[in-house]
């Protein structure tokens, strides 16, 4: 073969090449008969809050987390969060964030009767609601045994009081409320009856029983200084440790504290952490913490799977692992007894030695277990 052909032959290959590569264009093309796969959408999470907002540093703040969290780890988008500032905003909110997000989470029992009927006529959505039931096909509803957290910090509180005198602040009366205030007031009796007495409730007749002398509602979850007042009132009358269940008005309980040098409970997040509540952290001695944003986490791993339990009503207490006292404790001021006991409590209540009262009624009949 001479050379002139050997070249001729050589240029040939390179153009029939170079003609290949750019009519692929590096391009694989599906092969006959398939469809080219689909990039599957992100889940859409959005929160409506009540009129606590987001930064409440309680159960709202505590669901925003969760969304976070799973956007990071669960590759969710996260919608940003809408705000009511009055319970006349929940219903049109709720609509607003449907026309964004897969998952609608409300939090709140004040938002119940807004999404059953945001719920019932946006069908193609799926909804989340906290603190309260509604019965829709297309909601999972999830409630707490809040009164067992509770009574996890009652116990602590009673062998740490000095004064025998002890507090709950509470924010709205209700079924909610109720559980934090019973439960406390169970864990206090359970350790220091002299101390719980005056947070037993009052009257002869139990469908009807009042709060008792050392337990103080306030008619609000945003009112700051209603939390403040209460708490004074309190404290000035011997109190030396405050419990409350009262969301952003609870702060108004930290400063209290703070400026008298007392002692406060923290609930729903572990508030002693929080950086807004930072001022506060030596008075918040421990927190009873709902694990409100490890729930949506649930529910939205559910509806990854698949296993979105639309219609259900889940409670979720010790046993779920969605109650407890919450990790940061000012170990200046909670002894390790306090807190060994408390956890005897908590296996004893996870083994359903004891049922933890959740209305004044139930605690009016509570007998103190023997662990």
């Amino acid at each position: 073969m001479n050379k002139k052909r050997v070249l001729s032959l050589l240029a040939a290959t390179v153009m029939s090449v170079s003609l290949f590569a750019g009519c692929g264009g590096g391009e694989k093309k599906p092969e006959a008969g398939k469809e080219p796969a689909k990039q599957e959408a992100k889940l859409k999470v959005g929160l409506v809050t009540d009129e606590g907002g987001v930064n409440d540093g309680s159960f709202n703040q505590s669901a925003l987390v969760g969304i976070g969290k799973a956007e990071k780890e669960l590759k969710i988008e996260k919608i940003s969060p809408i705000e009511s500032k009055q319970q006349n905003a929940y219903q049109p909110n709720l609509k607003t964030m449907a026309t964004t997000a897969d998952l609608i989470v409300g939090c709140g029992f004040m938002m119940k009767d807004a999404m059953k009927n945001v719920s019932s006529e946006i069908k193609d959505k799926k909804f989340m609601i906290v603190d309260d039931i509604v019965d829709t096909p297309n909601t999972v509803s999830i409630t707490f045994k809040e009164q067992e957290g509770s009574f996890l910090v009652g116990v602590i509180a009673g062998k740490l009081t000095k004064t025998n005198k002890i507090g709950f602040i509470g924010g709205r009366e209700g079924e909610v409320i109720n559980r934090f205030e019973s439960g406390f007031a169970a864990g206090v009796m359970s350790v220091n009856p002299e101390a719980g007495k005056l947070l037993m409730p009052v009257g002869e007749n139990v469908n009807k029983l009042s709060p008792g002398k050392n337990v103080k509602y306030i008619d609000s979850f945003t009112d700051q200084q209603k939390g403040y007042e209460a708490a004074k009132m309190l404290y000035n009358s011997g109190c030396d440790i405050i419990f409350h269940a009262a969301g952003g008005a609870g702060t108004g309980l930290f400063k209290a504290a703070k400026e008298l040098n007392r002692y406060a409970i923290g609930v729903d997040s572990d508030q002693a952490a929080d950086p807004k509540l930072e001022k506060y952290k030596d008075t918040i001695i421990i927190s009873m913490e709902k694990q409100v944003g490890e729930s949506v986490i649930d529910v939205i791993k559910s509806i990854q799977e698949g296993k979105f339990q639309g219609g259900k009503h889940l409670v979720l207490g010790i046993k779920e692992d969605r109650v407890r006292v919450a990790p940061t404790i000012n170990e200046k001021v909670v002894t390790k007894e306090s807190k060994e006991l408390s956890d005897k409590y908590k296996e004893a209540i996870k083994a359903d030695k004891f049922k933890v009262p959740g209305t004044r009624k139930e605690l009016k009949a509570f007998k103190v277990p023997q662990i």
